[in-house]
Protein backbone atom coordinates (compact mmCIF):
# COMPACT_ATOMS: atom_id res chain seq x y z
CA UNK A 1 0.00 0.00 0.00
CA UNK A 2 1.53 3.23 -0.80
CA UNK A 3 2.65 5.77 1.67
CA UNK A 4 0.86 8.29 3.26
CA UNK A 5 2.38 11.87 4.48
CA UNK A 6 1.76 13.37 8.06
CA UNK A 7 3.50 15.85 7.93
CA UNK A 8 4.71 18.72 5.05
CA UNK A 9 7.66 17.02 3.46
CA UNK A 10 10.78 19.31 2.98
CA UNK A 11 10.66 22.79 2.37
CA UNK A 12 11.24 24.07 -0.52
CA UNK A 13 14.49 25.90 -1.84
CA UNK A 14 13.93 29.68 -1.93
CA UNK A 15 15.37 29.35 -5.37
CA UNK A 16 12.88 27.59 -6.88
CA UNK A 17 9.27 27.92 -7.53
CA UNK A 18 8.16 30.66 -4.63
CA UNK A 19 4.34 30.59 -5.59
CA UNK A 20 3.74 26.61 -5.95
CA UNK A 21 5.87 26.46 -2.41
CA UNK A 22 3.25 29.28 -0.94
CA UNK A 23 0.10 27.48 -2.75
CA UNK A 24 1.11 23.85 -1.15
CA UNK A 25 1.81 25.52 2.63
CA UNK A 26 -1.41 26.99 2.44
CA UNK A 27 -3.47 23.91 1.12
CA UNK A 28 -1.36 21.82 3.72
CA UNK A 29 -2.13 24.54 6.90
CA UNK A 30 -6.08 24.66 5.97
CA UNK A 31 -6.62 20.53 4.85
CA UNK A 32 -3.58 18.95 6.37
CA UNK A 33 -2.59 14.84 5.16
CA UNK A 34 -5.06 13.85 3.18
CA UNK A 35 -4.06 9.84 3.14
CA UNK A 36 -4.44 9.13 -0.77
CA UNK A 37 -4.92 7.39 -2.88
CA UNK A 38 -7.12 4.86 -0.88
CA UNK A 39 -6.53 1.00 -1.55
CA UNK A 40 -5.51 -1.76 0.40
CA UNK A 41 -2.41 -2.90 -2.12
CA UNK A 42 -0.19 -1.37 -5.15
CA UNK A 43 -2.70 -3.39 -7.39
CA UNK A 44 -5.33 -1.92 -6.31
CA UNK A 45 -4.49 1.54 -6.53
CA UNK A 46 -4.00 0.56 -10.02
CA UNK A 47 -6.73 -0.80 -10.71
CA UNK A 48 -8.53 2.56 -8.85
CA UNK A 49 -6.48 4.41 -11.81
CA UNK A 50 -7.83 2.68 -14.69
CA UNK A 51 -11.42 2.61 -13.24
CA UNK A 52 -11.49 5.95 -12.27
CA UNK A 53 -11.51 7.37 -15.76
CA UNK A 54 -14.67 9.34 -16.89
CA UNK A 55 -15.78 8.83 -13.58
CA UNK A 56 -16.44 9.69 -10.01
CA UNK A 57 -14.88 7.85 -7.29
CA UNK A 58 -17.74 7.07 -5.15
CA UNK A 59 -18.73 4.80 -8.54
CA UNK A 60 -14.80 3.29 -8.36
CA UNK A 61 -15.39 2.19 -5.17
CA UNK A 62 -18.62 0.21 -5.42
CA UNK A 63 -16.36 -1.56 -8.87
CA UNK A 64 -13.55 -2.58 -5.91
CA UNK A 65 -15.84 -4.17 -3.79
CA UNK A 66 -17.59 -6.25 -6.43
CA UNK A 67 -13.81 -7.31 -7.09
CA UNK A 68 -12.78 -7.31 -3.67
CA UNK A 69 -15.96 -9.90 -2.67
CA UNK A 70 -15.18 -12.01 -6.30
CA UNK A 71 -11.51 -12.16 -5.09
CA UNK A 72 -9.80 -10.21 -8.12
CA UNK A 73 -7.86 -7.47 -6.63
CA UNK A 74 -4.53 -9.32 -7.64
CA UNK A 75 -2.62 -9.51 -11.57
CA UNK A 76 -3.51 -13.45 -11.53
CA UNK A 77 -6.44 -13.16 -10.76
CA UNK A 78 -7.64 -10.52 -13.46
CA UNK A 79 -5.68 -11.93 -15.73
CA UNK A 80 -7.42 -15.55 -15.52
CA UNK A 81 -10.99 -14.30 -15.18
CA UNK A 82 -13.25 -14.09 -18.38
CA UNK A 83 -13.25 -10.32 -19.50
CA UNK A 84 -17.39 -10.43 -19.49
CA UNK A 85 -17.50 -11.38 -16.25
CA UNK A 86 -14.92 -9.19 -14.95
CA UNK A 87 -17.09 -6.55 -16.95
CA UNK A 88 -20.24 -7.60 -15.21
CA UNK A 89 -18.21 -6.64 -11.67
CA UNK A 90 -17.07 -3.22 -12.84
CA UNK A 91 -20.12 -1.82 -14.15
CA UNK A 92 -20.78 0.82 -11.43
CA UNK A 93 -17.85 2.15 -12.89
CA UNK A 94 -18.99 3.12 -16.35
CA UNK A 95 -17.50 2.17 -19.93
CA UNK A 96 -17.24 -1.11 -17.93
CA UNK A 97 -16.75 -2.99 -21.42
CA UNK A 98 -13.81 -0.62 -21.93
CA UNK A 99 -12.06 -0.57 -19.08
CA UNK A 100 -12.05 -4.40 -18.78
CA UNK A 101 -10.23 -4.53 -21.84
CA UNK A 102 -8.26 -2.01 -20.31
CA UNK A 103 -7.41 -3.86 -17.17
CA UNK A 104 -6.65 -7.18 -18.94
CA UNK A 105 -4.65 -4.58 -21.22
CA UNK A 106 -2.28 -3.59 -18.25
CA UNK A 107 -2.00 -6.99 -16.62
CA UNK A 108 -0.93 -8.50 -19.79
CA UNK A 109 1.80 -6.23 -19.85
CA UNK A 110 2.91 -6.63 -16.47
CA UNK A 111 2.94 -10.86 -17.26
CA UNK A 112 4.55 -10.40 -20.60
CA UNK A 113 7.13 -7.78 -19.18
CA UNK A 114 8.05 -8.41 -15.73
CA UNK A 115 6.26 -12.04 -15.24
CA UNK A 116 3.40 -10.52 -12.99
CA UNK A 117 5.72 -8.73 -10.90
CA UNK A 118 4.59 -4.73 -9.94
CA UNK A 119 7.71 -5.12 -7.64
CA UNK A 120 9.77 -5.97 -10.63
CA UNK A 121 8.25 -3.47 -12.92
CA UNK A 122 8.39 -0.75 -10.32
CA UNK A 123 12.33 -0.99 -10.26
CA UNK A 124 12.25 0.39 -14.01
CA UNK A 125 13.62 4.08 -14.46
CA UNK A 126 10.58 6.54 -14.06
CA UNK A 127 11.21 7.85 -17.76
CA UNK A 128 11.46 4.23 -18.70
CA UNK A 129 8.49 2.91 -17.21
CA UNK A 130 6.50 6.21 -17.99
CA UNK A 131 6.83 5.33 -22.07
CA UNK A 132 6.56 1.95 -21.09
CA UNK A 133 2.92 2.03 -19.19
CA UNK A 134 1.90 5.02 -22.26
CA UNK A 135 1.79 1.99 -25.38
CA UNK A 136 -0.38 -0.02 -22.77
CA UNK A 137 -4.24 0.15 -24.35
CA UNK A 138 -6.04 2.60 -22.24
CA UNK A 139 -3.72 4.00 -20.29
CA UNK A 140 -2.89 7.41 -21.05
CA UNK A 141 -0.90 10.54 -19.39
CA UNK A 142 -2.72 10.67 -16.08
CA UNK A 143 -3.54 6.98 -15.82
CA UNK A 144 0.26 6.59 -16.39
CA UNK A 145 1.48 9.33 -13.62
CA UNK A 146 -1.05 8.17 -10.76
CA UNK A 147 0.31 4.79 -11.33
CA UNK A 148 4.06 5.59 -11.13
CA UNK A 149 3.31 8.37 -8.34
CA UNK A 150 0.85 6.57 -5.83
CA UNK A 151 1.50 2.76 -6.60
CA UNK A 152 5.06 3.16 -7.32
CA UNK A 153 6.22 5.81 -5.60
CA UNK A 154 7.65 7.74 -8.32
CA UNK A 155 8.39 11.27 -8.72
CA UNK A 156 5.94 12.42 -11.21
CA UNK A 157 3.61 15.19 -10.61
CA UNK A 158 -0.26 14.06 -12.05
CA UNK A 159 -2.42 16.79 -13.95
CA UNK A 160 -6.02 16.29 -13.97
CA UNK A 161 -8.55 18.19 -14.29
CA UNK A 162 -8.92 20.30 -10.71
CA UNK A 163 -4.56 21.06 -11.49
CA UNK A 164 -5.69 22.87 -14.52
CA UNK A 165 -8.53 24.54 -13.34
CA UNK A 166 -6.56 25.95 -10.72
CA UNK A 167 -3.69 27.10 -12.48
CA UNK A 168 -5.72 28.79 -14.99
CA UNK A 169 -7.68 30.81 -13.12
CA UNK A 170 -4.81 31.79 -11.40
CA UNK A 171 -3.18 32.94 -14.46
CA UNK A 172 -0.92 30.43 -14.29
CA UNK A 173 -1.08 28.35 -17.43
CA UNK A 174 -3.95 28.71 -20.10
CA UNK A 175 -5.96 26.33 -21.62
CA UNK A 176 -3.17 25.85 -24.74
CA UNK A 177 -0.85 24.61 -22.67
CA UNK A 178 -0.41 20.83 -22.32
CA UNK A 179 -0.56 18.20 -20.41
CA UNK A 180 3.54 18.05 -20.30
CA UNK A 181 3.53 21.69 -20.30
CA UNK A 182 1.91 21.77 -17.06
CA UNK A 183 3.77 18.45 -15.73
CA UNK A 184 6.99 20.04 -16.83
CA UNK A 185 5.73 23.06 -14.40
CA UNK A 186 5.86 21.14 -11.10
CA UNK A 187 8.43 18.66 -11.85
CA UNK A 188 10.98 21.06 -12.60
CA UNK A 189 9.92 23.68 -10.22
CA UNK A 190 9.46 21.34 -6.99
CA UNK A 191 12.32 19.31 -5.16
CA UNK A 192 11.76 15.45 -6.86
CA UNK A 193 10.02 14.15 -3.80
CA UNK A 194 7.00 12.18 -4.14
CA UNK A 195 5.69 12.65 -0.71
CA UNK A 196 5.59 15.80 -1.72
CA UNK A 197 3.90 15.72 -5.00
CA UNK A 198 1.15 12.79 -3.71
CA UNK A 199 0.29 15.47 -0.76
CA UNK A 200 0.39 18.59 -2.82
CA UNK A 201 -1.76 16.70 -5.88
CA UNK A 202 -4.19 15.49 -3.24
CA UNK A 203 -4.85 18.72 -1.76
CA UNK A 204 -5.39 20.45 -5.26
CA UNK A 205 -8.17 17.54 -5.94
CA UNK A 206 -9.41 18.35 -2.73
CA UNK A 207 -9.85 21.78 -3.18
CA UNK A 208 -11.19 21.42 -6.48
CA UNK A 209 -14.15 19.38 -5.82
CA UNK A 210 -14.61 21.99 -2.44
CA UNK A 211 -13.90 25.43 -3.76
CA UNK A 212 -12.13 25.57 -7.06
CA UNK A 213 -15.66 24.36 -8.27
CA UNK A 214 -16.35 24.14 -12.39
CA UNK A 215 -19.50 26.47 -11.62
CA UNK A 216 -20.33 28.18 -8.36
CA UNK A 217 -16.46 28.21 -6.86
CA UNK A 218 -16.14 28.78 -3.27
CA UNK A 219 -13.71 31.73 -3.91
CA UNK A 220 -13.79 33.51 -0.59
CA UNK A 221 -13.76 30.07 1.86
CA UNK A 222 -10.58 29.06 0.14
CA UNK A 223 -7.14 28.62 1.41
CA UNK A 224 -5.48 30.38 -1.83
CA UNK A 225 -8.06 33.02 -2.21
CA UNK A 226 -5.50 35.13 -1.62
CA UNK A 227 -3.31 34.23 -4.63
CA UNK A 228 -6.54 34.66 -6.57
CA UNK A 229 -6.40 37.19 -9.11
CA UNK A 230 -8.28 40.53 -9.23
CA UNK A 231 -9.64 40.15 -12.80
CA UNK A 232 -10.84 36.31 -11.91
CA UNK A 233 -12.60 37.87 -8.53
CA UNK A 234 -14.53 40.46 -10.78
CA UNK A 235 -15.14 39.18 -14.66
CA UNK A 236 -13.71 35.59 -14.59
CA UNK A 237 -11.11 34.31 -15.88
CA UNK A 238 -9.73 36.21 -19.22
CA UNK A 239 -9.84 34.40 -22.74
CA UNK A 240 -7.16 36.66 -24.11
CA UNK A 241 -4.14 35.85 -21.90
CA UNK A 242 -2.30 34.26 -24.79
CA UNK A 243 0.10 31.00 -25.20
CA UNK A 244 2.69 32.63 -23.25
CA UNK A 245 5.44 30.64 -21.43
CA UNK A 246 4.88 29.21 -18.26
CA UNK A 247 6.52 31.76 -15.59
CA UNK A 248 5.97 29.50 -11.91
CA UNK A 249 8.25 32.83 -10.39
CA UNK A 250 5.42 35.48 -11.27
Amino acid sequence: MTKSVSHPPRALPQSQIPILNNYYRSLFDAHGPQHWWPGRTRFEVIVGAILTQNTSWSNVEAAIRNLRAARLVSPAAIEAVPVTKLARLIRPSGYFRQKAKKLKSFTAFLFSRYSGSLAHMFRTPTQILRERLLSVHGIGPETADSILLYAGDHPVFVIDAYTRRILERHNLATSKHSYEELRALFESSLPRDPQLFNEFHALIVHTGKHFCRKSVPRCSECSLSSFLPASFMSRGVSSDVGHRPLDPTQ
